[in-house]
């Protein structure tokens, strides 16, 4: 069995400059003209939207449609999200605290970055597995009463600002608190029990408080699969039926609540931190600064992220509307959407490596959830497969790649949606600012990944 994290450095930009086939320098400023090229095509062959009106979408086949919609098959998922939690939540409570325990492997690798791909693939994939929603069901289930209501109505100005902090919360947790690897707290730090502890009273005291409605503007999991899931082709028309839809007509459907921006920006500049305080340039910030390293990362982190968000807000807001039919404040959230496919480009180029072979020990780790040799789920005969690290050239060009890609969807999603908003004399110099943060964000991206060591 393996021992631990002690075998197996988790090292996130595994894959570095040395490994590009083409100077690090060159992949950089290539990545930012493959941008702005991308802008100038579509500025020429794209001149009228395509997804803000009419969304083409197809049926899914009515027999895959009547199995999804099952109450069967939604039983079957939810059990196994409230059965795989209380699996992980045993093995925390009653294995040692000690790096080995499975929990942080399904805390942090598992759930955290496992949304992305799951997402991907299945749409709202943390949604269908919630042991949030299973336990809320259970409890209207007990109290006959209705599951989507609460006792109130939930304050549509809040938006996802309650997920925001949530995110906000999950990312200090894992990139600052310096117990983030323990599971019980000291003092002030909590361990990821208590985490938990916490997170699953905000959410089912939200749940009596405003009903379902909570978990899907409050749960900062759900949430954030939901967005992802906008890249994925499965979608709901809007007779509720299951369709396919292209991932750029799906990801214009994302609802531009208030707090949306703030949402995308914590994930986007978590990301970004997450790169930077991995170099010699914050190590030596650090060192010479002599202040807490916890309250300067916290300062940090939040810096990033705040970056990220107001620099969007500047850039989307600097353009020209017809007053009559847009208001100003508004764009912001109206764009929000663009940077979601950024968001998804950042977390493969940062963390497939990561995922992939740490997953792997996650995975033996819970077939002895009390590390006691034990093998419950047959793992032993698994062997490991560490193909990422030992082809280090092929996953600095997917980390090049991921990143390139995800910003020119979002351009394209950007454009889309400004020939849509934009009065025609506009159109074209009204996408300038968001081109040139967009443009900062993927040099910035590409730089943290490769450069910034």
């Amino acid at each position: 069995m393996v021992s631990g994290l002690g075998s197996f450095v988790p090292l996130h930009a595994f894959g570095g400059a040395r490994d590009l086939p083409i100077p690090a320098p060159l992949a950089i400023f290539g990545g930012a003209a493959a941008l702005v090229v991308s802008f100038c095509v579509l500025i020429l062959a794209w001149r009228t939207p395509r997804y803000d009106d009419a969304r083409r979408e197809r049926p899914v086949p009515a027999r895959l449609a009547r199995v999804i919609d099952s109450a069967g098959f939604r039983g079957a998922l939810r059990g196994f999200g409230l059965v795989f939690t209380a699996y992980v939540v045993w093995a925390m409570l009653a294995g040692p605290d000690l790096l080995n325990n499975p929990i942080f492997g399904a805390f942090y690798v598992l759930l955290w970055i496992g949304i992305v791909p799951a997402s991907l693939l299945f749409g709202r994939f943390f949604r269908a597995v919630s042991p949030m929603r299973t336990l809320n069901l259970a409890f209207a289930a007990v109290t006959r009463s209705d599951p989507a209501k609460g006792l109130y109505a939930y304050p549509e100005k809040l938006g996802y600002w309650p997920a925001a902090a949530g995110l906000f919360a999950f990312v200090w947790q894992e990139l600052v608190n310096p117990y983030a690897g323990f599971i019980g707290a000291n003092g002030f730090y909590p361990g990821v029990a208590f985490w938990i502890a916490i997170y699953a009273s905000v959410m089912l005291i939200g749940c009596a408080l405003f009903g379902e409605v909570w978990l899907s503007r409050a749960d900062p999991f759900e949430v954030y699969s939901d967005l992802v899931a906008k890249l994925s082709p499965w979608a709901r028309g809007e007779d509720g039926r299951l369709v396919w839809r292209s991932p750029l007509a799906n990801v214009a459907t994302i609802t531009p609540r208030a707090g949306l921006v703030a949402v995308v920006a914590v994930l986007l500049g978590s990301t970004a931190f997450d790169s930077y305080k991995e170099s010699l340039h914050w190590f030596r910030i650090v060192k010479d600064l002599g202040i807490d390293v916890v309250a300067l990362n916290s300062m940090a982190l939040l810096f990033f992220c705040g970056v990220v968000g107001i620099t969007f807000t500047i850039a989307t807001m600097s353009t020209g509307v017809d007053r009559a039919t847009t208001l100003r404040s508004t764009l912001p959230r109206l764009f929000a959407h663009s940077v979601v496919p950024i968001i998804v480009g950042y977390m493969v180029a940062h963390y497939l490596s990561y995922f992939v072979e740490y997953g792997q020990i996650t995975l033996h780790q819970l077939s002895d959830p009390l590390v006691k040799g034990q093998n419950l789920l047959g793992m032993d005969s698994v062997p490991f497969n560490y193909w990422l690290s030992a082809h280090p050239t092929f996953l600095a060009t997917v980390k090049v790649l991921a990143v390139v890609l995800g910003h020119i969807v979002g351009v394209v999603s950007a454009h889309d949606r400004a020939l849509a908003l934009l009065p025609k004399k506009h159109q074209v110099t009204g996408q300038l600012g968001l081109l040139v943060i967009m443009v900062a964000y993927t040099f910035t991206g590409l730089y943290l990944l490769f450069g910034a060591k």
